[in-house]
C-alpha cells in the first residue's frame, strides 16, 4: 500500500507565531520539550516567534527564544517554565500585553497565530482552546468541544461507542464512589478479568498508570491514579496485542482528514508496557517501527478507523488515534490524543516524515491550517 499526503494549503503565511507550552498538569514538562522543538522549527523557517509558558501556578511569562533551554538533560533532569519572566496576558484580537510590576500593561505585540502545545488539563482539555476563542485568535489543533472529550477518557470512549468505534471494556471510579463504597467500585473491575490497566482519566504521557493483576493490588494503584485525578478509568488488558499508532492531519471546512502511515510501539525490557520512562527518558526499553510491519488489509483498515475517530470526534488540525491490535486480528481504539507529542522523534511527526511530509513542512502546515480557520461557530 502507499501513502502519500497531499500538497500543502495555499493559505497565505502568518507572521507573527505565538507558542504556548508549560501549564498547570502533571505532563508540564513534556509541553516544554515539544515547544522547544516546534520554537526551533519556527524560527527556522522564517516566523516571528512568542514564546510564552505557563508557569506550573498558572501565570503567564514571556519564555527564552532558545530551543536548548526546553530540552530534557543528558542527565534526565526535566525542563520547567518558571515565574521569572515578563508576566503576560492575552487580549481581544490576539494583543499580549506586558505587566511590568509598578507599570500600567503595555502592548507587546500582537499575534496571528497562536501553536498551543499544552498537554493534560488545563490547557489540551479545551481550556486554552475556550481562551482563544474568547479572545478572537486563531490557533493550531482542535476546538473546545473535541479537546475536551479528547482529554477525557471516560468521555471519549462513550463518544467513539455512540459512532460505533470499537474500544476495550472498561469501567469507572468517581471519587463518590471510592469515598463511600469502594465494595462497589471494585465490584465492576472485578468483571472485567485481570490484568487490568488503571489509570487517570484525564491524564497523558503515561503518569499514574498502573498494571493489576488482582484486585489485591487495585487499590493501591487507584490510589496513584487519583494522584493526579479524582476520575479513575480502569479498562481490560489487551493481552499479546500489538500496539499501533496513526497521524491524522487535516479536517477544516470541505477539506477531508488524512491519515499516515501506521506505526508500532514495540517495548522491550523491563517495562511491562510504554509507561513515562520507556516514552521520554534515553536509553530506555522501547522501539519504534514507522512503518509498523503489518498486512497491507490491517494497516488500511487502521487508517480509516483514524480518520472515522477523528470525524466522530470533530477534530481538527491533528491528533494521533492509538490502537490494539488483538491476537483474534480485531483493531480496537485505544485512544485519540488531540495534542499528540510533537517533538522531532515523537510518534507523530515521524509518522508523517514516511508518509512525506518532514517535520519543518509539518509545523509550517499546521500554523497555515489554522491561520485558514475562523474561530467561533464552524
Amino acid at each position: 500500500m502507499t501513502t502519500t499526503a497531499s500538497p500543502a494549503p495555499s493559505t497565505p503565511r502568518p507572521h507573527r507565531v505565538a507558542v504556548i507550552f508549560g501549564g498547570r498538569s502533571t505532563e508540564h514538562a513534556i509541553s516544554c520539550v515539544t515547544a522547544g522543538s516546534v520554537i526551533d522549527a519556527l524560527t527556522s523557517a522564517g516566523y516571528d516567534v512568542v514564546p510564552i509558558g505557563i508557569a506550573r501556578d498558572g501565570r503567564w511569562v514571556l519564555e527564552s527564544r532558545d530551543p536548548a533551554a526546553l530540552r530534557i538533560s543528558e542527565q534526565g533532569a526535566l525542563p520547567e517554565v518558571t515565574t521569572d519572566g515578563t508576566g503576560l496576558v492575552l487580549a481581544p484580537g490576539g494583543n499580549l500585553v506586558a505587566l511590568d510590576a509598578g507599570d500600567l500593561p503595555a502592548e507587546l505585540s500582537e499575534v496571528d497565530v497562536v501553536f498551543p502545545v499544552l498537554h493534560g488539563p488545563w490547557g489540551e482539555d479545551g481550556t486554552i482552546q475556550g481562551l482563544l476563542e474568547l479572545a478572537d485568535v486563531r490557533y493550531v489543533g482542535s476546538g473546545v468541544l473535541a479537546s475536551a472529550v479528547g482529554m477525557d477518557k471516560h468521555a471519549m470512549k462513550l463518544h467513539l461507542m455512540a459512532q460505533g468505534l470499537p474500544v476495550l471494556p472498561y469501567a469507572v471510579i468517581t471519587e463518590r464512589t471510592w469515598e463511600t463504597d469502594r465494595a462497589a467500585a471494585r465490584e465492576p473491575v472485578a468483571s472485567l478479568g485481570f490484568p487490568v490497566f488503571v489509570k487517570p482519566a484525564r491524564g497523558g504521557s503515561s503518569i499514574g498508570i498502573s498494571k493489576v493483576g488482582s484486585l489485591e493490588e487495585l487499590d493501591e494503584a487507584v490510589e496513584l491514579a487519583r494522584q493526579h485525578d479524582p476520575k479513575v478509568l480502569v479498562e481490560a488488558a489487551a493481552v499479546d496485542a500489538r500496539e499501533l499508532e496513526c497521524g491524522v492531519l487535516g479536517g477544516f471546512g470541505h477539506d477531508a482528514p488524512e491519515a499516515s502511515v501506521v506505526a508500532e510501539i514495540v517495548v522491550e525490557g523491563d517495562h511491562e508496557f510504554y509507561d513515562f520512562a520507556a516514552k521520554y527518558l534515553p536509553d530506555e526499553g522501547s522501539r519504534l517501527d514507522v512503518p509498523a510491519d503489518l498486512p497491507d488489509d490491517v494497516a488500511q483498515e487502521a487508517r480509516e478507523l483514524a480518520v472515522r475517530a477523528f470525524d466522530a470526534m470533530e477534530c481538527e488540525g491533528l491528533a494521533r488515534v492509538d490502537f490494539f491490535w488483538l491476537p483474534d486480528g480485531r483493531l480496537v481504539i485505544n485512544e485519540i490524543n488531540t495534542m499528540p507529542g510533537f517533538t522531532p522523534s515523537s510518534m507523530f511527526p515521524r509518522m508523517w516524515a514516511a508518509t512525506g511530509v518532514d517535520y519543518p513542512a509539518l509545523v509550517d502546515r499546521l500554523v497555515r491550517l489554522a491561520a485558514a480557520r475562523s474561530t467561533g461557530l464552524r
